[in-house]
């Protein structure tokens, strides 16, 4: 691996992390907390923004590698948080909230899949 391609990761996941911390404080700020909608709006935008971008790269197979692994394994790895997502629907669970944790799982699971394809499809159709 070269040190250009660990230079890339590891600046690209101080973008996505950091974009994680405000995105998350900011949705949890200003909407009620019945669901973690912090950790679903990280992983809602990463889909789509995932989508996309597998697209967008499917058209310009010209793009740098390590520009495609700053973007999406630095970037969108760090942003997106399926950890977070899966112990925050422990918790849910675990305290008997089965019908919120329902609902988390069954948006952050089909939401982020919906959202990935429909980046996709939407710069393919874009860039016909």
């Amino acid at each position: 691996m070269s040190s250009i391609t660990i230079i890339a990761v590891a600046s690209g996941g101080a973008i996505g992390a950091t974009l994680r911390l405000l995105i998350n404080g900011i949705v949890n700020k200003h909407f009620a907390h019945v669901l973690p909608l912090g950790t679903l709006a990280v992983n809602l935008i990463g889909s789509l923004l995932i989508g996309m971008l597998f697209a967008y790269f499917h058209h310009n197979s010209s793009f740098p590698p390590y520009i495609k692994t700053f973007l999406v394994t630095g970037i969108l790895g760090a942003l997106t948080t399926y950890s977070t997502f899966a112990i925050e629907s422990f918790f849910l669970l675990e305290a008997g909230h089965f019908m919120q944790a329902f609902a988390n799982i069954v948006l952050n699971l089909f939401g982020t899949i919906l959202l990935a394809g429909l980046g996709y499809l939407l710069v393919l159709n874009f860039t016909k």
